[in-house]
C-alpha cells in the first residue's frame, strides 16, 4: 500500500503529468486564466484543473481530470497544499497520523473528517473546541466543495455510507450531488446506519456554513444569486455571505417581493429549508444558544423536527422558560426555513396534520400557504386531531410574532408597511421592532382610514383578519382556553405592557365577527341573539357587546363564555382596548380624566362626574350624552363579574377563597355570596361590599342579580 501511495503521490507531482495535462487540456487551460498562470512541475496545474473541473467542456480533458480527481481525493496528503495549510491543526486536534507509512490508506479520509468535526465544534462554540487556522479552514471547506458533485470523493462519507447507498439509493447515478441528496432524504430512516447518519450530518453542517458544498444548490441557484445580488455585498465578511442561511434569506426575499426565481433553484431551496427544520443541529445558533433548553426539556427528540417543536413549546411558555438568545435563534431559523410559505417544510407538522389536511383542506392545492390558514380555522372542530393542534400552535406562535412570515399578508401589505411603518427588507433578521409591532402599525393606519371614510385596506379582508386575529389568540389567550379546557382563573396576557399586547387585543375585540376560534364556540349565541350585528363587514365592537349582554343565556357554552370574559379582562387593563367605550368617551376622558388608563378607574372617574352633575342639577352635563350612554353599558358589564372590578376583587380575594371557594365567577354569583356572608367578611372587604350596596340602592340598575332575576317583572310593571 505504501508503494501504491508513493505512485499516487508521484502522479500528482511528476512534471510528466503536468505535461500530459498541458497537451490534453490545451484549450481549457487557455480559457481558465488561473490555471494558465500556475508553475509547472509541482502538481499545481492538475490541482487547479481539478478545482475548476466544473467549467471544463472539452471531453478528453474532462476524462483525464476526472481520473486524476479520484486519485487525489483518495488521500488528503495528495491534495496540493492541504498538508502544508493544515499540518499544525491535524496535530493539535489529534486527527491521526501524517506519516506516509500509515498502514490503512482508507483511514486517511478520517483525517479530513476529523478536521471537519473540529471546525464544526468551533462554529457551535462547544466546550473544549480548538481554534483552527483560517488557511486550514479555507482548505477544509474547499475540499468539501470540490467533493460536492461525487460522493466517492468524500472518502469518509463514501466508506461510512456504502451499505446505505445500496439500501436506499441503489438506482441513483453518482455525479452532480445526486447520491448525497438521496442519502439526505433517508437520513432519519430507522434502517440508516448511525455511522452514515453522522457523516451525512457533518456534510450538511458544512453546507450550512457554505452553500457551495452542495453541488446541486450552487448549480441551480448560480444565476439567481447573481441576478438578485446575493453574493456581492462587500460590507459583509465572505464567511457570512457564503452561509446557507444568507442565501435562503436573500432568495426568499426576492420570491416574497414577487420576483421570478428559477424553478430549479426554488426546488433546491425547498429541500434545504426542510432540512433545517428537520434537524436542529444544522443551525449553529440553535446549538450554541439553546443548549440549556435542549438538555433540560428536549433531550432524545432529535429526529424529524421534534427537537425544534419542543423548543417552540418552551418558547410559548408551555414548559419551562426560554432565554432571549434562544428565542431569537428560533425566530431567525423559522424565518430562514419559512414554513409559513409551505407547510410541507415542517415535517413534524406535515406528518401530524396529514389526516386533517386530507379531510378539511383537500380543496386547497398541496403546498399552498392557505393550508395553514385552513388548519387554523379548523383548530377546534371535530376534524382536528390533538397532535396536529399542538404542532400547529407551536409554529403559529412564532409566525404570529413576525408579520413577514405570513406570505399572503406580506404580499398584499409590504408597500404599506414600508411607507407607513418604516420596515426593512424581508431578509432583515434584526430585532429592532418588537413582536407584532408591524401588524399593530398596519392595523392602526387601516382603522384610521376607516374612521376617516377612506378606502378599507386589505387588512380587513376575510383572510387577513381571520388568520391574524387567530394569531392574536395564539399569543394572548390563556392556555387553558386555547386548548379548549374549562378554566375559571383566566390569565391576562403575559406581557401586557408590550406594544403587541397594547394594540392587538382591541383588534381581536373589534373584528371578532370573523375570528374563527371564538366564532365557532359562540355560534349558537350569535345565531340566536346577535345575527344582525354579526353580518357587518367591519365590526365596531357591537358583536362583542352583544355576546357580553347574552353571556348567561342557555345557548351560551363554557368555551364561548370563557373567551368573552378573556376579552373583558384584557379591557380592564386599558380603556382603549374597548373600542366602543374609547370611541364614545375619548374626548370626555381627555378633558375630565387625563392620565388615567385603567378602564375601571376611567369608569369611576366618569361615573363620579355624572353623579355629581346630577346631584347638583347642573344645566349642562360635563360628560357627553353618547359617553353617558356607553358608560351605563360598561357599569352594568362590570357588575356581572367581580374580576371586572379589580379593586373589589383584590380587597375580597381572601374572603372569596375562604367563604365562596366553590362559587363560579360570572352572573354576579361571587358578589351575591359575599353579600350573603357579610357578617363573616374581613373589614376591608366588608367596607367595599357595603359601598357597592350603597351604589346599588341609589342606582338599582347596577344590581346585576336584581335586574336579571326581576327582568320580566320590571319590563311588565316598571
Amino acid at each position: 500500500s505504501i508503494l501504491l501511495w508513493n505512485y499516487k503521490l508521484n502522479l500528482t507531482t511528476d512534471p510528466k503529468f503536468d505535461s500530459v495535462a498541458v497537451e490534453v487540456c490545451k484549450t481549457t487551460i487557455s480559457e481558465i486564466k488561473e490555471c494558465a498562470a500556475e508553475e509547472l512541475g509541482k502538481g499545481y496545474l492538475v490541482s487547479c484543473l481539478v478545482e475548476h473541473r466544473g467549467n471544463i467542456t472539452d471531453y478528453q480533458c474532462n476524462q483525464y481530470i476526472t481520473k486524476m480527481t479520484t486519485i487525489i481525493f483518495s488521500d488528503y496528503r495528495l491534495i496540493c497544499g492541504f498538508l502544508g495549510k493544515c499540518h499544525d491543526d491535524i496535530n493539535a486536534l489529534h486527527c491521526g497520523s501524517i506519516s506516509t507509512r500509515e498502514k490503512d490508506i482508507h483511514s486517511q479520509g478520517e483525517v479530513i473528517a476529523c478536521l471537519e468535526k473540529g471546525l464544526i465544534r468551533e462554529e457551535e462554540g462547544q466546550p473544549g473546541a480548538r481554534h483552527i487556522k483560517d488557511d486550514c479552514k479555507k482548505a477544509i471547506m474547499r475540499v468539501a466543495e470540490l467533493s460536492s458533485d461525487d460522493f466517492h470523493l468524500d472518502r469518509y462519507l463514501y466508506l461510512a455510507c456504502r451499505d446505505d447507498r445500496e439500501r436506499f439509493c441503489e438506482n441513483t447515478l453518482a455525479g452532480e450531488g445526486r447520491v448525497y441528496k438521496c442519502l439526505f432524504n433517508h437520513k432519519f430512516e430507522e434502517a440508516m446506519s448511525e455511522k452514515c447518519r453522522e457523516a451525512l450530518t457533518t456534510r450538511q453542517k458544512l453546507i450550512a456554513q457554505d452553500y457551495k458544498v452542495s453541488y446541486s444548490l450552487a448549480k441551480a441557484c448560480k444565476s439567481d444569486l447573481r441576478k438578485f445580488h446575493c453574493n456581492v455585498d462587500t460590507s459583509l465578511p465572505r464567511a457570512r455571505e457564503a452561509r446557507l442561511s444568507f442565501l435562503l434569506l436573500c432568495l426568499e426575499s426576492a420570491v416574497h417581493r414577487g420576483r421570478v426565481v428559477s424553478g430549479e433553484c426554488q426546488g433546491e431551496m425547498m429541500d434545504y429549508r426542510r432540512m433545517l427544520m428537520e434537524d436542529f443541529s444544522l443551525s449553529p445558533e440553535i446549538v450554541l444558544n439553546c443548549r440549556t433548553e435542549i438538555e433540560t426539556h428536549c433531550s432524545g427528540l432529535h429526529r424529524k423536527g421534534r427537537t425544534l417543536h419542543c423548543l417552540m413549546r418552551v418558547g410559548r411558555g408551555d414548559v419551562g422558560s426560554i432565554e432571549p438568545n434562544c428565542q431569537k435563534a428560533l425566530q431567525v431559523l423559522i424565518q430562514e426555513a419559512d414554513p409559513g410559505a409551505d407547510y410541507r417544510i415542517d415535517r413534524a407538522l406535515n406528518e401530524a396534520c396529514e389526516s386533517v389536511i386530507q379531510t378539511a383542506c383537500k380543496h386547497i392545492r398541496s403546498g399552498d400557504p392557505m393550508i395553514l390558514s385552513c388548519l387554523m380555522e379548523h383548530l377546534y372542530t371535530e376534524k382536528m386531531v390533538e397532535d396536529c393542534e399542538h404542532r400547529l400552535l407551536e409554529l403559529q406562535y412564532f409566525i404570529a410574532r413576525d408579520w413577514k412570515l405570513d406570505p399572503i399578508l406580506y404580499k398584499k401589505c409590504q408597500g404599506d408597511a414600508t411607507r407607513l411603518c418604516h420596515t426593512r427588507g424581508w431578509n432583515d433578521t434584526s430585532d429592532i421592532m418588537p413582536p407584532g409591532a408591524i401588524f399593530s402599525c398596519l392595523y392602526r393606519h387601516a382603522y384610521r382610514s376607516v374612521e376617516q371614510g377612506r378606502r378599507v385596506s386589505f387588512l380587513f379582508s376575510g383572510h387577513a383578519m381571520r388568520y391574524h386575529v387567530a394569531n392574536v389568540l395564539v399569543l394572548t389567550a390563556p392556555q387553558g382556553w386555547i386548548r379548549g379546557k374549562s378554566v375559571y382563573g383566566i390569565a391576562l396576557p403575559p406581557h401586557p405592557k408590550s406594544l403587541f399586547s397594547l394594540e392587538l387585543p382591541s383588534l381581536s375585540q373589534q373584528d371578532i365577527q370573523i375570528e374563527a376560534l371564538l366564532m365557532r364556540a359562540c355560534e349558537p349565541v350569535i345565531q340566536t341573539y346577535c345575527h344582525e350585528v354579526a353580518d357587518n363587514q367591519i365590526d365596531t365592537g357591537d358583536l362583542m357587546a352583544c355576546l357580553v349582554q347574552n353571556k348567561h343565556q342557555k345557548e351560551m357554552n363554557e368555551k364561548c363564555s370563557v373567551g368573552v370574559t378573556h376579552f373583558q379582562l384584557i379591557q380592564i387593563k386599558d380603556f382603549r382596548f374597548s373600542y366602543k367605550f374609547k370611541t364614545a368617551c375619548k374626548e370626555d376622558v381627555l378633558k375630565l380624566c387625563p392620565n388615567i388608563k385603567k378602564k375601571v378607574d376611567v369608569v369611576i372617574c366618569l361615573s363620579t362626574t355624572v353623579r355629581n352633575d346630577t346631584l347638583q342639577d347642573v344645566k349642562e352635563h360635563r360628560v357627553s350624552v353618547k359617553c353617558r350612554k356607553q358608560l351605563r353599558v360598561e357599569e352594568v358589564e362590570m357588575s356581572e363579574d367581580i374580576r371586572l372590578d379589580p379593586e373589589l376583587y383584590e380587597s375580597c380575594r381572601p374572603d372569596i377563597t375562604k367563604l365562596c371557594q366553590n362559587v363560579a365567577p360570572g352572573n354576579a354569583q361571587i358578589i351575591e355570596c359575599l353579600k350573603d356572608k357579610k357578617e363573616k367578611l374581613t373589614p376591608r372587604c366588608h367596607q367595599k361590599v357595603f359601598k357597592l350596596q350603597e351604589v346599588e340602592m341609589v342606582d338599582p340598575e347596577l344590581d346585576y342579580q336584581l335586574m336579571r332575576v326581576c327582568k320580566h317583572m320590571i319590563k311588565v310593571s316598571c
